[in-house]
Order: C-alpha cells, then structure tokens, then sequence
C-alpha cells in the first residue's frame, strides 16, 4: 500500500479513463469504498485533475528508476562482452546470472534384460 503523498508514475490505463500515461502524480486519498475497483485517488497536476485509479496502473517513481537502472546495466555489460568477444560473460548476462546446467547425455550403456523389464514396467505403470 502506498503511502499519501508519495511520487507516483502513471504506466497503465485498464479502464480507459484517458489517464496521462508517463505522467507523475502524488497520492492523495484512498478509495475505502469496498464496491469500488479503484484503490487510490491521485493527483495528477499537469493534468489539473484528480483521478480514481486502480493499484496496477500506477508504480512508485523509485521502483521505476531502479528497472531503468538495471536495463542500462545489462545492456552496458552486454556491449562490453560483445566488444570484448568476452563468451563467458554474454552466456552469464544472457542467462540472466544462473549457471548454465550440464547437459547430461543419455548412457549407451546396453541393458541387461531383467533391467530393461523394469524401465519398461515402471514408465507402463506412469
């Protein structure tokens, strides 16, 4: 919940109430009305107006810039491993920092008889 007052960035419009998108606002009251869908009532002042809004279409300021931020980053870091042909630092960047898992190839290794029954019996039985 956000708290009054609070900069607020306007990224989405679901009940199309011609709200501003990318505009800023503040928090001015929240809407208690238990039959209401809208959860905050924003002040918007280039726009002059006030608005009733639902919390999915407004985002705290910070968390916004923080997203921008990390982008910037990754795709900072992507250029530079390409400049670089860094291969190891694009897998890592790509992957989004998780470590690849080995691909285990499947053993050609014969089977005895009694060992290919049960194979068979326990995928029958799945």
């Amino acid at each position: 919940m956000l708290k009054l007052g609070e900069k607020i960035v306007i990224v989405d419009d679901r009940f199309e109430q011609n709200l501003p998108l990318g505009e800023y606002g503040y928090v001015i009251a929240y809407d208690r009305n238990n039959d209401s869908a809208f959860d905050y009532i924003i002040r918007v002042p280039k726009a002059n107006r006030q608005f009733y809004v639902p919390c999915e279409d407004i985002e705290l300021e910070e968390i916004l810039l923080e997203l921008e931020v990390d982008r910037i980053e990754r795709e900072a870091l992507i250029d530079f491993a390409l400049v670089t042909r860094n291969e190891e630092l694009f897998k890592h960047i790509m992957n989004g920092g998780q470590e690849e898992q080995p691909v285990e190839e499947p053993s050609k290794d014969v089977l005895t008889r009694d060992e290919f029954i049960r194979q068979v019996n326990l995928k029958a039985w799945i």
